[in-house]
């Protein structure tokens, strides 16, 4: 649940500090004060899209912080581990995100930065917020579905994943299948191509990095008039020249007087006698390497040809070796599927045949399963709306196929959802046909038919925290007080959280925070306040009577609260 919240330069909020508990909260006030400021909050919070206008009059960021207490067993770990966000279960959740006056955002999670992109996916598990313009999601029919296979349970979602792999593939061989039956007359004229390159590049017998090591024989081929007349004259010199004659002589006449001054001239001589090895090798090798030395104009010739070849090849195939030989794989493929045109097509619509026959009776398994949550959902989605004063709706889940046919007549039509398309049917009066819910739904009858799906969906999708944003709009009287017992009733499964103007909502809550806006030094500010008993009496008197208070609606209100506690068994 939602156990803190920090807003400092939001709007008209300069800084509020806030905690919450569980259970049923409500948050009052004047039109105007800044209540829906504190659900812009949090959906900024939860990765919603924010704007510098957001940012408080002359400052240069807002900041929003936000603390979760979560159960281990929580979805929102598991969504952490994937994008790589470091965090102990045993811990508070802690979200915090800036919005600078330029427009640009910073989030983070338990300290560590993420994108976007990643806060919105955290957020769809920690906070569900619904406003009064916000029935859109109930009237789009592509949306039903979802609802219903989230209903369904875990078998339905494991036959759903189990189909979907089966039509994946099919849709990887459908498409391979189309590719196949493309043969028009440029498909001929390109296998009269594919064989010439193939010729072209095959007979080259290409390896890898032999262009370089034919540039490194052709440089050694090509000089080898210099490097041996360098290597020739090198050698002369240190043995010719008697170079090697020098060193040995100085070393006998040291030698000679060596017993007269042994102390300097014993490590003279070994320091001596070591160069003169270490030279004598050098000329050694040095006469293998002039040795070694071949002009070989054959040999220069054939690998300049060589090159040719290869360079040439690389011009139309490819820039490295790997790339031409990469090319002439990818050639032979197509070569082969052109050649092997008709034995592939059989192969393939066999392969068609046997895959939609297994996603057919997997969809249809899946259908039944559906067919069984629709009545399901059904009934409980009726059974709520009685409960919130609308005894004689009439509600369906309703499942059609897709439509008719595929390749045949007899096909069904599969997508990567199945065979089936959902839409909700309401009917809000006795005689009055089913008709989907944007053609009979009011605003107010739309927010009960959202609340009756959100108690059924809170255990399933274990969101935490529900924000309700003048749902109960739109409704008065006996359905006014459905609402908010129902808002009561579902705080029992979730933290519940709703903006109201209704003091029947409001009494039944189980924690009342005021929305005020004040003036202060020619600025406006808005605080937040959890009221106690005798404050929370005034503010719904406020909401009975107006801007003045008299004992009378201070009274009502007493009544109202004590008549909340009897209902919720206080």
């Amino acid at each position: 649940m939602l156990r803190e919240l920090s807003i400092k330069n939001l709007a008209v909020i300069e800084e509020v500090h806030v905690t919450f508990h569980h259970g049923f909260h409500v948050l009052t006030g004047e039109t105007g004060a800044g209540k829906s400021i504190l659900i812009d909050a949090l959906s900024l919070i939860v990765g919603g899209r924010g704007s510098a206008d957001m940012v408080r009059y002359g400052c240069d960021k807002a900041e929003m912080e936000a603390m979760f207490d979560l159960p281990g067993q929580h979805p929102v770990w598991g969504q952490l581990n994937r994008i790589g966000v470091q965090y102990d279960a045993d811990e508070m959740l802690v979200i915090r995100r800036e919005l600078s006056s330029t427009g640009k955002s910073s989030s983070r999670v338990n300290g560590q930065l993420v994108t976007i992109t990643m806060l919105r996916e955290i957020g769809e598990y920690l906070v569900n917020i619904h406003g009064q313009h916000e029935h859109q999601s109930l009237l789009k029919t592509d949306q039903h579905l979802e609802w219903l296979d989230l209903f369904g349970g875990d078998l339905l979602l494991e036959r759903k994943a189990q189909y979907k792999s089966v039509y994946d593939e099919l849709v990887r061989v459908r498409q391979a299948m189309r590719n196949v039956e493309d043969t028009t007359r440029q498909n001929v004229q390109m296998l009269d191509l594919y064989k010439f390159q193939i010729e072209e590049i095959s007979s080259a017998k290409l390896k890898p990095a032999e262009d370089e090591e034919l540039q490194e024989q052709k440089r050694k081929l090509l000089y080898a008039g210099k490097r041996m007349d360098a290597a020739s004259e090198a050698y002369n010199l240190l043995y010719g020249g008697k170079g090697l004659d020098a060193f040995s002589r100085a070393i006998t006449k040291l030698s000679d007087i060596q017993s007269y001054d042994p102390g300097v001239l014993n490590p003279l001589i070994e320091q001596l006698q070591s160069a003169f090895y270490q030279a004598e090798d050098a000329v050694f090798q040095l006469r293998d390497y002039r040795d070694g030395i071949e002009s070989d104009p054959e040999t220069l010739a054939y690998v300049e040809d060589r090159l040719d070849l290869i360079n040439g090849l690389k011009r139309k195939y490819g820039e490295t070796i790997p790339d031409i030989l990469a090319y002439l794989e990818q050639i032979m493929v197509e070569r082969d599927k052109i050649e092997n045109r008709d034995e592939m097509l059989d192969e393939l619509r066999q392969q068609e045949e046997r895959l939609y026959a297994q996603a057919s009776q997997l969809a249809q398994d899946l259908s039944k399963l559906r067919r069984h949550a629709a009545e399901r959902l059904s009934n409980s989605v009726e059974s709520e709306l009685r409960h919130l004063q609308m005894p004689s709706a009439k509600f369906e889940a309703r499942l059609e196929p897709i439509s008719e046919g595929e390749n045949s007549s007899t096909r069904v039509k599969l997508v990567s959802t199945g065979m089936d398309e959902a839409v909700f049917m309401l009917s809000t009066n006795p005689g009055e046909p089913l008709k989907p819910l944007n053609k009979v739904a009011s605003g107010g009858e739309m927010s009960r038919i959202m609340l009756a799906l959100k108690s059924i969906f809170a255990e399933i999708d274990q969101i935490p925290t529900l924000i309700f944003d003048e749902v109960d709009t739109g409704v008065s009287g006996r359905a006014a007080q459905a609402i908010a017992e129902k808002l009561s009733s579902l705080a029992a499964k979730c933290q519940v959280f709703s903006i109201t103007h209704l003091p029947q909502v409001a009494c039944m809550s189980d924690h009342h925070y005021e929305i005020k806006k004040q003036v202060t030094n020619g600025r406006t500010s808005t605080s937040v306040t959890e009221l106690m008993p005798e404050a929370r009496i005034d503010e719904l008197a406020r909401m009975l009577g107006g801007v003045e208070v008299t004992e009378k609606t201070k009274h009502h209100a007493q009544e109202m609260l004590d008549l909340a506690h009897g209902l919720k068994g206080a």
